[in-house]
C-alpha cells in the first residue's frame, strides 16, 4: 500500500513538473472543437513510438463535447491489412479551461491533456503526459480539420516539440491513410 501511495505521489509530481510550464490556448472553447480531425503530426521520445513511428500514417479523431464541458473522444485508424483500430475515452474537464484529464482503460495509464495551440477551422495542437507506473511520457499531437496542413503550423508544431524536449527525429508529420467505414 505504502509502496503504491509513493508511486502514485512520484508520478503526480513528475507530471506537475512536465505541465508547469505548458499552459492551455488564451480563451480555449471546448464546444469549438466539437467534430472530425485528422492526426497528421505525432510527437514523442517514447520507446514504443521511437520503434513504431516509420509506418503509422494519419488516423481520424471525433471530438465531441458533453453537456459538462467534458470531452469525449473516438479514435479511428486503418490498419495496412484493412482492420480498423479504434479507441474512445472521456477526457474529463478540469479547473483550468483547455486541460482535461483520462485514464485509459486500455494502455492502463493516466493522461494529462493540454489543448496548447487551437485555430478551430484549421487546427490543434494537444500536449499529452501519460503516466504509467510512475513513468512519465510527452506525447505531442497535430490535429488539423483536412488530411494535410500548411507549412507554417507543422513549423509551429515542430518546435513547440522540440521545446518540450521531443527530439528531431521523433517529430513525424503522419502520410496519408484511408479511412475506416463506419462502424
Amino acid at each position: 500500500m505504502t509502496n503504491s501511495l509513493l508511486r502514485s505521489l512520484a508520478a503526480l509530481l513528475c507530471v506537475l513538473s512536465v505541465c508547469a510550464d505548458v499552459t492551455p490556448a488564451a480563451d480555449f472553447d471546448v464546444t469549438r472543437v466539437n467534430g472530425r480531425w485528422y492526426l497528421v503530426g505525432f510527437a514523442t521520445n517514447a520507446p514504443w513510438f521511437v520503434t513504431n513511428k516509420a509506418g503509422m500514417k494519419t488516423g481520424i479523431a471525433v471530438m465531441v463535447p458533453t453537456a459538462e464541458a467534458d470531452l469525449q473522444v473516438a479514435h479511428t485508424h486503418l490498419n495496412a491489412d484493412g482492420s480498423c483500430w479504434r479507441m474512445s475515452h472521456l477526457a474529463s474537464k478540469t479547473a483550468t479551461p483547455g486541460k482535461f484529464f483520462f485514464h485509459s482503460e486500455a494502455w492502463g495509464n493516466d493522461n494529462d491533456m493540454i489543448f496548447t495551440d487551437v485555430q478551430y477551422a484549421e487546427h490543434a495542437v494537444v500536449y499529452n503526459v501519460k503516466t504509467k507506473d510512475g513513468v512519465s511520457e510527452v506525447l505531442n499531437k497535430l490535429f488539423s480539420r483536412t488530411p494535410e496542413v500548411g507549412a507554417a503550423v507543422t513549423q509551429r508544431f515542430q518546435q513547440f516539440s522540440l521545446e518540450q524536449g521531443v527530439l528531431a527525429d521523433n517529430i513525424v508529420m503522419l502520410p496519408p491513410n484511408g479511412e475506416c467505414p463506419e462502424a
